[in-house]
């Protein structure tokens, strides 16, 4: 996407939103070491329950969920600032005051957010990385599955939603080595009854053409 103009001003005009993070130490690793816990309960001047999604994309997703949610915190997290100027944007104009935007990698994540504090994790049409050699940069790798179940709290799950068949059956894959049980998975989510779907920019799009979504939710197995 081209860079907007002024982009510049356009963040700082919602900066109320949104919170940049940069972290000067750009090996992931040891970056998470040292902790900068962000204080969600002065952000949103509540305790209520957090809920995340990784890759929110313009926002129609999360702002709708906020919308539907009022008791519920949700942070939204996205690395493109031309992307997240749109969804900060759309929270700003319809007034919602339970969305807060991190603009950052996710393998950052455990450096801002402490362990344990998440209820949910949304992980909506993410990028499949189709290339075997980019596998690693999928959102359902295990190097960021090992992030979620990090930040996610007892009994915490993943959704996920995807037009991807094969980037799909990889995430199953990859959630099932790390040790996750998975429960309403659906290989056609528009015709399979599924109640409350929040559809996405994309999703809209893909169900215009035809295209299938493919949706799971997903759990630490219970220790036997």
């Amino acid at each position: 996407m081209r860079k907007k103009k002024n982009l510049e001003e356009k963040i700082k005009s919602v900066s109320g939103n949104l919170t940049v993070l940069y972290s000067e130490d750009r090996n992931f690793t040891t970056a998470v070491e040292k902790k900068e816990y962000i204080d969600f309960s002065e952000i949103f001047g509540n305790d209520n329950p957090l809920e995340l999604e990784v890759g929110c994309g313009k926002g129609q997703f999360i702002c709708e969920l906020a919308k539907r949610n009022p008791d519920i915190n949700y942070i939204a997290v996205e690395v493109n600032p031309n992307v997240i100027y749109m969804a900060c944007k759309k929270a700003a104009d319809a007034g919602l005051s339970n969305v807060h935007f991190l603009q950052c990698r996710a393998e950052y994540l455990p450096k801002y957010i402490p362990d344990k504090a998440v209820e949910m994790v949304y992980l909506n049409f993410s990028c499949p990385f189709p290339k075997k050699k980019y596998a690693c940069h999928r959102l359902t790798n295990e190097r960021f599955l090992k992030i979620y179940k990090q930040l996610l709290k007892p009994n915490g799950e993943i959704h996920q939603k995807t037009d991807n068949m094969h980037f799909f059956e990889y995430s199953i894959e990859q959630l099932s080595k790390e040790g996750f049980a998975m429960k309403n998975v659906s290989l056609d989510l528009h015709n399979s009854g599924f109640e409350n779907n929040i559809m996405t920019e994309y999703e809209s799009r893909f169900v215009s053409l035809g295209q299938p979504i493919y949706r799971l939710e997903a759990y630490v197995r219970a220790a036997e």
